[in-house]
């Protein structure tokens, strides 16, 4: 799937993003507001509010793809190097973390479900990070006295965490990557 909004389409799905991860429910007037348009315009780029969210549903699952296959991550899936899949799990953690504002509407958004591209995508996308989990605990990074798919759960569960102690600014965050990557480890790690 491939969306290549313009310029004008990034700064409104930008806009958007950042509005609907605070309030799912928001209108496309609020929307509006927050990118600084008035709603004729925001509607010249998406007629409707499920035009928008397509949109921006294309776009995290886009950045969630990016991270999880930056630097040949997957490309570790069944091989043997136990250190190098300790260091791609670290440095996927780390972009996850940078990234998951951007792709946190897929993670919590239910609309997502309704557009079966969008949804087969997020189940595409799981079914990849668990494989990468299952190999780490085959190599003996990860316990292997918990289901692959309990672990990406809790990936996630500490991503949402993270988002929340940045936005109620209980962690600096500048700390979050340290501390997701900490306690991942701590939790699931061998």
């Amino acid at each position: 799937m491939s969306v290549s909004p313009s310029a004008g389409d990034d700064r409104l799905i930008a806009a958007a993003l950042t509005v609907l991860n605070g309030d799912p429910t928001a209108s496309m007037a609020q929307i509006a507001a927050a990118a600084g348009v008035g709603r004729a315009t925001l509607h010249r780029h998406f007629a409707t509010r499920d035009d928008l969210v397509l949109a921006i549903g294309a776009r995290s699952l886009e950045r969630w793809e990016g991270s999880l296959r930056a630097e040949g991550t997957l490309e570790l899936v069944g091989t043997d190097d136990a250190d190098a899949h300790r260091a791609a799990l670290d440095g996927l953690l780390r972009r996850y973390v940078q990234d998951a504002g951007d792709f946190r509407f897929a993670m919590d958004n239910p609309e997502i479900e309704r557009h079966p591209a969008l949804g087969e995508t997020v189940l595409r996308l799981c079914a990849l990070e668990t494989e990468l989990l299952a190999s780490a605990q085959r190599v003996g990074v990860l316990r292997d006295d918990l289901p692959a798919v309990w672990i990406d759960h809790v990936l996630f569960g500490l991503l949402r965490s993270g988002l929340d102690a940045q936005r109620y600014g209980d962690v600096a965050p500048r700390d979050i990557p340290d501390l997701v990557v900490r306690t991942f480890f701590a939790a699931v790690g061998r």
